[in-house]
């Protein structure tokens, strides 16, 4: 996919003349522990990737950490300028209204810290390259060629119907 190239980019980016940067994923959040945890191993991985090492996890609602709790971790370990990833595939409501009175919220307890709230995933052809891969894995799990996935493993999403 984008490799460490993209990484490197990013890193030096946001790095030229803002201070450092830390970013917030933020999804909607649920009752569902595990709903939940799913954000955990996104973040990590965006960690991981991106080389970025001020990222920082938060549900809407639902669930804590909030984004004012996300936000303030970021300015605790350095940032400067915080960025909030909405970690949603459509701009609905929540990306237009909700994540940005959120973030203005967060943003209200420490002046002089600039922040944004970036586009949702949206449509990118990454996206179609995930979603051949998720197929394909549930197609060769369903005829017992492969394993499951993560997210399906010993569960009867992958059977047949």
């Amino acid at each position: 996919m984008m490799g460490d190239n993209f990484a490197s980019k990013l890193a030096q980016m946001l790095s030229s003349g803002r201070g450092p940067v830390g970013i917030v994923v933020v999804d909607h959040g649920s009752r569902r522990a595990e709903s939940n945890d799913l954000l955990l191993a996104v973040v990590a991985m965006f960690r991981r990737r991106s080389g970025l090492e001020i990222v920082e996890p938060a549900h809407m609602e639902l669930a804590d950490p909030t984004i004012a709790d996300a936000f303030t971790r970021c300015v605790e370990l350095g940032a400067q300028t915080v960025a909030v990833f909405p970690y949603f595939l459509a701009p609905g409501r929540h990306w237009s209204e909700d994540i940005p009175r959120l973030a203005a919220e967060a943003a209200s307890a420490h002046p002089g810290v600039e922040y944004l709230v970036t586009a949702p995933l949206g449509v990118h052809e990454f996206i179609a390259d995930v979603m051949v891969e998720r197929i394909a894995t549930c197609l060769a799990a369903q005829a017992n060629d492969g394993p499951t996935c993560d997210l399906c493993d010993e569960q009867p999403r992958c059977q047949p119907r």
